[in-house]
């Protein structure tokens, strides 16, 4: 749908992926939206269970990281390999999240499920 600007992949089994929203409050409209267009096609819809799984940041922190220093500090939980993704991959315990590290000084986080925790 165009508002808001989102993407919803449908399941056989009923569920329903919702992304590209830019705050809970606009995935859980979009994926309103969703179910009453699914409705209009005829089909027996029950909106329930309305969950956000994934939440993702991105950040800049303005001056460029030296990737293979910060590996040497922090190599149990970095992954960081160039030649396969330009990115290093930091494994935060808690909150369980994932940072793809730029040396640019880009950083996106995925894998939270309360804005809280980014």
């Amino acid at each position: 749908i165009r508002e808001p600007k989102t993407t919803a992949l449908i399941f056989s089994s009923g569920k329903m992926v919702c992304t590209g929203a830019k705050s809970e409050a606009d995935s859980e409209t979009a994926a309103r939206k969703y179910a009453k267009t699914i409705k209009k096609l005829g089909f027996d819809v029950k909106f329930k269970e309305f969950t956000i799984q994934n939440i993702v940041g991105s950040a800049s922190v303005n001056f460029a990281i030296n990737l293979e220093v910060l590996q040497n500090q922090h190599g149990k939980f970095c992954t960081f390999d160039p030649e396969i993704f330009p990115g290093l991959i930091y494994r935060m315990v808690q909150p369980k999240i994932v940072l793809l590290i730029f040396c640019s000084g880009k950083v996106v986080l995925t894998g939270a499920k309360k804005r809280e925790q980014l």
